[in-house]
């Protein structure tokens, strides 16, 4: 008999979800993380998406350690010494079924394995995943671990072990790596009073703030962010990691350009760090996506770069969430008809292509590309802002020009061909489409 119908390997929230929609399908469960506990190696720099929550975990927000909830979502554009801003407030965004939250990862991966444990999964910690068990006919049935009585046997393994997932690579589910396609994310954690957060971001009480950055890189390609929790200010940048290898500015050095920005430093003045991190993140979307199943697994979350970076959308957690559960789901029901082939398995891919997990990054397909292009990063931001700038500069006795001669001079400024724009404009236009 197999130690487990369902060996779940990384209890992040894919993991997890994954482990707790097994589990609650009557199957025997084991949710492996290399961990001293779920999220223990951690860092996080956006913000929980937790929507698809309300199918696992009913009621979900009296119970998850949430920092703040977003009521705030901004969008800046930076330039060397300029900054546009687009803002949105929605207090219903503070209030059930609420839209977004920050929150301290290492919490909140804690909280979702506990979910996967009551609901049944045997929850395995400070256990690593050395390699994949197969059967006489190829199949994968079981893993190897670095534990002295090593190997769990299963009907099926869900990997959920990250971005740069060993086991999916060990599978064959990966063509070759192309570095082009993942970025460094950098974060620090400044600790302020949260009574100074509260004034300085404009909310009260438990109520948070989201921002996305374009431009203050340090000519490296990517883009920056700072959100709000109670009493700390996640600041932090995500880096193209060729262009990061290509010129020699370390990452924290990166980060303290951002933080001295004029339109940076006076949110953050005062601010004590309290911790630095980096990550690698899968960031080119559906065109860097490995194949999702095979004959006794499945992939999901990070494992299969299910990250979508498509300028105003930064979302990762929700996929994996959604991804996981569908892939705990799928395994079960392949468990219980005796037939996990990869031919039985593609009821995963089904159900990702039939929700927003695929959907969405097939829509938006060309948008990380764009978003990371030399153009947009290193030409943009100054055509944008200068723009802007001018639209509002008095230059009296001087008559105020028209907005097209504006766009036009700036557009030559910045050395951006009409046909590009107008090619960037309608890629970035079919993604709301």
């Amino acid at each position: 008999m197999s130690d487990a119908d369902v060996i779940v390997v990384g209890a992040g929230p894919a993991g997890s979800c994954a482990a707790i929609a097994a589990a609650r399908a009557g199957r025997r469960v084991i949710l492996i993380e290399r961990g001293p506990f779920p999220g223990s190696k951690n860092m996080y720099g956006g913000v929980v998406y937790p929507r698809i929550l309300d199918e696992l975990v009913p009621r979900w927000w009296e119970t998850a350690p949430i920092q703040r909830w977003v009521v705030r979502r901004s969008t800046m554009v930076l330039s060397e010494t300029g900054a546009l801003t687009v803002d949105y407030r929605s207090n219903a965004w503070g209030e059930p079924p609420y839209n977004g939250a920050t929150a301290y990862r290492p919490d909140f991966d804690e909280w979702l394995s506990r979910q996967a444990v009551a609901a049944g999964a045997q929850l395995v910690t400070s256990t690593t995943v050395t390699g994949l068990l197969r059967d006489a006919s190829g199949r994968i049935n079981g893993v190897r671990t670095d534990r002295p009585d090593g190997d769990l046997s299963a009907s099926m393994v869900i990997a959920c072990d990250g971005v740069n997932s060993f086991l999916a690579k060990e599978a064959g589910l990966y063509t070759a790596t192309d570095p082009a396609n993942f970025t460094l994310g950098v974060k620090e954690t400044l600790a302020l009073p949260k009574h100074v957060i509260d004034e300085r971001f404009g909310v009260r009480d438990d109520q948070g703030v989201d921002i996305e950055i374009l431009g203050g890189t340090s000519g490296v390609n990517g883009g920056g962010f700072v959100y709000t929790n109670l009493d700390t200010i996640a600041l932090g940048a995500v880096l193209k990691l060729p262009k990061l290898a290509a010129q020699k500015k370390r990452p924290e050095e990166i980060i303290a350009t951002l933080k001295a920005h004029p339109a940076i430093a006076p949110l953050i003045e005062g601010a004590e760090v309290k911790e630095y991190s980096a990550h690698v993140i899968p960031e080119a979307g559906y065109s860097m996506m490995p194949t999702m199943v095979t004959d006794g697994m499945v992939v999901a979350g990070d494992a299969a770069a299910l990250c979508l970076a498509a300028g105003i959308w930064l979302e990762g957690v929700n996929f994996a969430m959604a991804s996981g559960m569908y892939a705990g789901e799928v395994a079960a029901a392949a468990v219980a008809r005796n037939d996990v082939s990869a031919k039985s398995l593609t009821a995963y891919t089904d159900k990702l292509n039939a929700t927003f997990v695929l959907r969405d990054h097939k829509k938006l397909r060309k948008v990380p590309g764009l978003v990371l292009s030399d153009r947009v990063q290193q030409k943009y931001p100054a055509f944008v802002t200068s723009v802007v700038e001018r639209v509002f500069r008095v230059d009296n006795p001087q008559p105020k020009p028209g907005l097209r001669r504006i766009v036009r001079e700036e557009r030559k400024r910045a050395g951006i061909k009409l046909s590009q724009l107008i090619r960037d404009g309608w890629t970035g236009l079919r993604g709301f489409g």
